[in-house]
């Protein structure tokens, strides 16, 4: 169990404010300034600073907040050793966002359940922001990401290069041929919602060529990828999708993909955990066995 003072100082790391802390601990905005200062004192740094209105963390602040952000998911993961050592069934939560936790993940997860015999699994769906909040918070052990994450706070590896695609309706008809992106914006872009890395791809790309999501005719946005699908499917808007998550609709030929001359991109997945963690070698034996194509299908056999 983390000390109390240092649960105060990652609440305070949370929402940058000793009033909000105070609120979310249930004690005393007293209380709170009395534990940073004993930090500060133990440490002999100062922790947070004052920039114009807003309050952030010094360089010995930032340090102190993902050393104790690692201790806090280790213990969390202890628990977990020490509760299989007493009988109960190794439970391994991870999260995954959309493509790789719809696609990918499922037809991997035999082979680490082969290896790790009575392991329960819980797997965690959601965008990019909401995995790195779980993860920081402890609820997850490590997640797989398709978003841009701050490297310099995490322990991370490539999970997978996937190539992003345009793809239409395949009943779709354009005024004119597109060539280009820039030809694309008379059209209603069907995307993911903020905060998901599909969305922030778009945006990054979008942004390289000086336009953005409002340069769309129409935009439409959905949470859920079999959604955007099924709309595009439909002829209600064109969208930016990984091919793996495509495939079985370009072969049917319920969609077809747009070739543009300025549009080659491929993108890195992530397989993320706690930094400096002392279960860093299990999580790397994890994203081995759940790397697609990793490991040979004889395992099953």
């Amino acid at each position: 169990m983390l000390d109390f003072r240092i649960e105060t100082f990652l609440t305070v790391c949370q929402c940058l404010n000793y009033t909000r802390a105070a609120e979310l601990l249930n004690i005393t905005q007293p209380a709170v300034s009395q534990h940073i200062r004993y930090l500060e004192e133990q440490y002999d740094t100062r922790l947070f600073r004052q920039k114009g209105k807003r309050m952030e963390l010094t360089e010995s602040g930032e340090m102190l907040k993902q050393t104790a952000l690692s201790m806090q998911h280790d213990l969390i993961h202890l628990k977990k050793e020490i509760a299989q050592e007493a009988g109960k069934r190794k439970k391994l939560c991870f999260g995954a966002t959309l493509t790789i936790g719809e696609h990918m993940v499922p037809e991997r997860l035999p082979y680490l359940m082969k290896c790790y015999p009575g392991l329960s699994v819980q797997l965690c769906v959601a965008n990019t922001t909401e995995l790195l909040q779980k993860l920081n918070q402890g609820e997850l052990e490590f997640v797989i990401v398709e978003g841009n994450f701050p490297k310099q706070e995490y322990e991370y590896e490539l999970y997978k290069q996937e190539t992003f695609i345009a793809v239409c309706s395949s009943q779709h008809v354009f005024d004119r041929t597109p060539d280009s992106l820039e030809r694309l914006l008379t059209e209603t872009l069907v995307i993911r919602e903020e905060g998901s890395g599909n969305r922030e791809i778009v945006e990054r790309i979008l942004q390289g060529r000086n336009m953005s999501l409002e340069d769309f005719a129409g935009c439409i946005e959905v949470n859920d990828i079999q959604s955007i699908k099924e709309l595009i499917r439909c002829d209600a808007g064109i969208g930016f999708l990984y091919r793996s998550a495509v495939q079985k609709e370009l072969l049917q030929g319920d969609l077809r993909e747009i070739s543009l001359s300025d549009f080659q991109v491929r993108h890195d997945m992530a397989f993320i955990w706690m930094k400096d963690s002392v279960f860093g070698d299990y999580y790397r034996e994890c994203a081995k066995l759940l790397k697609p194509q990793e490991r040979k299908k004889e395992l099953l056999a």
